[in-house]
């Protein structure tokens, strides 16, 4: 078999192309996979204006979800190396059709990490949910990689005189989501300040990182922006073809207008 390149994306579904990659050959994966909540891409209470919102999300349907996570999280256990990382973010709803899934196929949880964000939709009968669930999962404990003073030296000290090392390393993380303002744009993406740290953890410069539902290409912009390989899918054309133009043009945001003067540069920061 003639196996997939790494340092490129495919417009292909992610079990397709896992099983075009050699056993053991990802370091660090992560990913976010369909919600299966009927999520509506452009509707105006996500905070943005649905025009500049690209068309073509790939919903799973409620009732497939447990056997969709079981065959794409299979893939990821054969291609997964025994020192990687697997980080997956969902939201609550169906969050138990992935932990059995971490189970049942033998993968070991580390962290169960909640990242809480700035704001969540409004709701009149219950409470509003502004965070979303990571689960840190490995299939070697003793075998993990975990740089812990990647981002802090023991020193460091944060602003109210207590450690920041350890104040990075708890398992609750503010981390704002990104506004692209007046810029192309998918419905979700993970803002880069919450990559950056998985990256800063859990691997090293030349490792391979591996997003499975690529979205908007954010994984793998970053992923190249810390010096790492990358690969990834995306089964939406529209998606994979804005990925790719990020990864090529080596611009972290694309203006609407296409007009230069409105990007922002792969190695710039992310506002």
């Amino acid at each position: 078999m003639e196996f997939l390149a790494f340092d490129q994306i495919y417009n292909m579904d992610c079990i397709e192309g896992m099983n075009k990659l050699p056993d053991a050959s990802v370091d660090l994966v992560i990913t976010d996979p369909p919600f299966a909540i009927d999520f509506k891409a452009q509707r105006s209470n996500y905070n943005r204006t649905g025009s500049r919102v690209m068309e073509g999300y790939n919903e799973i349907r409620v009732s497939e979800y447990a056997e969709f996570t079981m065959r794409w999280m299979k893939g990821v256990h054969r291609v997964l190396k025994d020192s990687g990382s697997f980080f997956i973010f969902s939201g609550w709803n169906n969050l138990k059709d992935i932990l059995i899934a971490i189970d049942d196929l033998g993968f070991t949880t580390v962290n169960h990490i909640v990242w809480k964000y700035q704001f969540g939709v409004v709701c009149k009968r219950k409470f509003v949910t502004s965070h979303y669930h990571c689960l840190f999962v490995c299939k070697d404990d003793k075998k993990r990689k975990f740089l812990n003073s990647s981002r802090f030296g023991k020193d460091a000290r944060a602003d109210n005189g207590g450690s920041r090392r350890y104040q990075d390393l708890e398992d609750v993380w503010n981390i704002p989501r990104e506004y692209w303002h007046g810029d192309k744009k998918t419905p979700t993406k993970l803002p880069a300040a919450l990559i950056d740290k998985i990256i800063a953890y859990t691997s090293e410069e030349g490792d391979v990182v591996m997003d499975p539902f690529l979205g908007s290409g954010q994984v793998a912009v970053v992923s190249k922006m810390h010096k790492r390989r990358y690969i990834g899918f995306e089964v939406v054309r529209e998606y994979f073809d804005f990925a790719q133009e990020r990864l090529e043009k080596g611009f972290y945001r694309i203006a609407a207008d296409d007009e230069e003067a409105g990007n922002l540069p792969l190695f710039g920061k992310a506002k």
